[in-house]
């Protein structure tokens, strides 16, 4: 099981970069495709038809999210977490996710770069 982390930039405030992960409506944009997210812990998400599916355990509005994202059968929980963190330009986002399979790691990993917050740097620099 491995860790990713890497920090991200956009040029918005932290609190627009908040709403554009906590609000279904916002993140149906950003990623193009359906999405089910309520910002509440607890509740279930689903983002790209499953291909991105975990539970909400933790919100800090404009701070801090996390979120457990899930893997077939890992008996491992994979945290992730994303804190924002106002900068000069915007914001700086920190994500951290635990307990990536070894196999999932290069894969998933770009994805994340590409689509997920690579989709979410395109939304805000548009």
């Amino acid at each position: 099981m491995k860790t990713f982390k890497k920090y991200y930039y956009f040029p918005a405030s932290p609190e627009e970069v908040y709403l554009a992960l906590t609000k279904a409506q916002s993140i149906q944009l950003w990623t193009g495709a359906e999405v089910e997210f309520t910002e509440e812990p607890g509740t279930e998400f689903s983002f790209w038809d499953g291909d991105i599916s975990g539970r909400n355990l933790e919100f800090d509005y404009g701070k801090k999210i996390v979120q457990q994202w899930y893997f077939g059968e890992e008996n491992e929980p994979s945290i992730v977490t994303i804190k924002l963190h106002a900068d000069k330009k915007g914001t700086s986002l920190e994500f951290v996710q635990t307990n990536i399979p070894d196999q999932d790691y290069d894969d998933f990993t770009s994805g994340i770069n590409e689509y997920y917050l690579g989709g979410l740097q395109d939304f805000f620099e548009d």
